[in-house]
């Protein structure tokens, strides 16, 4: 396990969220909504819905009169109870014995029922409330600024409590909100914590020079105000995300300077976010000179620098500075010795991120109009060498877990719990294809499966098609809606590729004899294409232009005689386009 499994793990996830371009999304979103706002407007809330090819995006902003002062005066809160009093009893569900109550500063609750019949419209246009289904294919994103940062944390957990739980169509929406104050006390943070995946539902960004996230911490002696969900610190030299609420409020304590605090606009934001987009991470180019200090140390130091907190040598005896540091320090131990028993878990998470950043890396690719295959194989952009580094910790990780699963085998057919094969599954059709791609960059190899594959790869294919043997039929209609977005199953199927490129030349080139062999390995790999095709089991990315799969296929058609006629040729030819439609 990490020997800093909150504060300093955090910066995985910080720089998947700076690359994955949410944060650049919604600023944009925001400041579009800023432009059409009057500025002389009463006091109000504006929202603007835009639908993208890849998610819908719902900014909020309120008039330019919504200030600190503003902010201030209605900063006391408003408990559950009084809002079912006041008739608005919306957020009751959220109640359980265990936590019979909560509060919200009234600033934002009173601004969400001033505008509730147009955020009811809202809602109707993307939830259905008699089957409880967002009415979206694509992923949602709630954001805003400031006070409509709260109202996008609102109107989220509206949306939260409303949809159908049950269903495997809805994927819960983000909620990202910039330089946002504090929504509620501790009865709200353990309202949402009780339920397991709305935390990570929600992502605030704060800026180390911005007051407003830290308003409720500053203002008074004994804050009520309690942070939820994920905290993303961020500042000129770098970026951190923080989940662990403890660890928030000491940040949202420590982390500002009250001489240089101010009130950012989204335009400050949106800066920040542009030059770490270009700079992920406080990287220190020498210790030298310095003194050596504990890792651990060491390390939440270099990250508070990171989100903005000077601190130099002379600082570090600093009484208030220290203190801080040493906190941390003990928060990091104690959660350490807490995670050792759920060591698995930390594991798996910290995989499921290595997992996501590739993710985004096939996206990008696929937007750049080649496949994430052919992109690592050749190494045309920069962002290529980085997948070798997530690549070596996931094979690291799922070639221990095998081994281990193998030595200490569980009863017959349940080798390893239904949880991890499936993530294991998606781990090989994933990352395999780049290990293909690294064994056909080498001039002259052939026969990847005899001389290239992992035992761990074989071992996790044998597993799962052993788990879903009984499952096994024509794919449903689900599966034809999701092709655009899925990974080919045959975790070889680029091998398969690479092979059929080398008999292309050999039928040109060889002789009689490896043509007639050539030929035959030609015509079944025909077959295999369109019986994969025909199951949806391929990755519509294997037909952009430039993919390997279709220089195969120019390959194949400028040698092959105009007479030859096949399934997978009249599919080329007319059906092409209406796969990745799901209407093949």
């Amino acid at each position: 396990m990490s020997q800093f499994p909150q504060f300093i793990s955090g910066l995985d996830l910080a720089n998947l969220v700076v690359s994955a371009d949410l944060l650049q999304l919604s600023c944009g979103a925001i400041k579009d909504l800023h432009a059409e706002t009057n500025p002389n407007q009463q006091l109000s809330v504006r929202h603007k819905l835009v639908s993208q090819s890849n998610c819908t995006t719902i900014a909020f902003a309120t008039s330019p009169l919504c200030t600190k002062d503003h902010i201030l005066q209605g900063g006391d809160l408003v408990s559950s109870s009084a809002l079912k009093e006041q008739g608005f009893p919306l957020f009751e569900s959220l109640c359980s014995k265990g936590n019979p109550s909560f509060s919200i500063h009234r600033a934002a609750i009173t601004l969400f029922k001033a505008c509730f019949r147009e955020l009811s419209l809202l809602r109707t246009q993307i939830h259905d409330s008699k089957t409880g289904e967002l009415l979206l294919n694509s992923q949602l994103i709630v954001t805003g600024h400031s006070l409509g940062g709260s109202i996008a944390s609102l109107f989220t957990l509206w949306l939260l409590d409303n949809i159908k739980r049950t269903s495997n169509r809805n994927k819960l929406p983000l909620c990202i909100t910039f330089g946002s104050p504090l929504l509620g006390d501790q009865g709200l943070q353990r309202a949402i914590s009780e339920h397991s995946k709305w935390n990570s539902c929600f992502l605030h960004v704060a800026a180390n020079k911005d007051l407003f996230p830290r308003i409720f911490t500053t203002s008074q002696p004994s804050p009520r105000c309690k942070p939820f969900g994920t905290f993303f610190f961020c500042s000129e030299l770098g970026c951190n995300c923080v989940d662990d609420p403890e660890v928030v409020s000491m940040l949202l304590r420590s982390t500002i300077n009250q001489v240089s605090a101010e009130e950012m606009g989204i335009d400050d934001y949106s800066g920040i976010v542009k030059r770490l987009k270009s700079r992920l991470i406080l990287r220190e180019d020498s210790q030298l000179g310095q003194p050596v200090l504990p890792s651990l140390r060491l390390g939440i130091i270099l990250q508070l620098k990171a989100i903005g907190v000077e601190i130099t040598a002379e600082q570090q005896q600093n009484n208030s500075i220290n203190d801080l540091i040493s906190e941390l320090e003990s928060h990091e131990n104690r959660m350490a010795q807490q995670m050792k028993g759920i060591d698995g878990i930390e594991k798996l998470n910290r995989v499921k991120i290595k997992m996501a950043c590739l993710e985004w890396y096939k996206k990008d690719c696929k937007a750049k109009g080649i496949g994430y295959y052919d992109s690592y194989k050749n190494l045309y952009f920069c962002s290529d060498n980085d997948v070798t580094k997530h690549k070596k910790v996931l094979t690291n990780y799922w070639r221990n877990l095998v081994e281990d699963a193998e030595r200490k085998p569980q009863k017959e057919g349940a080798y390893m719990r239904e949880t991890w094969l499936y993530a294991g599954t998606n781990y090989r059709r994933m990352v395999e294809p780049l290990d293909i791609a690294e064994y056909y960059r080498q001039e002259g190899k052939r026969d990847y499966q005899t001389n290239g594959r992992s035992k761990h790869y074989i071992l996790l294919e044998q597993w799962q098609k052993e788990h879903t043997e009984k499952l096994a039929g024509a794919p449903n209609d689900k599966k034809k809606q999701n092709v655009a977005g899925s990974l080919t199953e045959d975790s070889c199927f680029w091998m398969n590729v690479e092979e059929a490129l080398i008999s292309c030349k050999q039928l040109k080139d060889g002789s009689n004899v490896e043509k007639q062999s050539a030929r035959e390995r030609l015509n079944m790999f025909e077959q295999y294409v369109m019986d994969q095709i025909n199951n949806y089991a391929v990755s519509p990315d294997i037909f952009l232009e430039k993919s390997s799969f279709m220089n195969w296929w120019k390959d194949f058609q400028e040698i092959i005689e105009t007479s030859h006629d096949s399934p997978l040729r009249g599919f080329m030819k007319n059906c092409r386009r209406q796969y990745e439609k799901g209407q093949f």
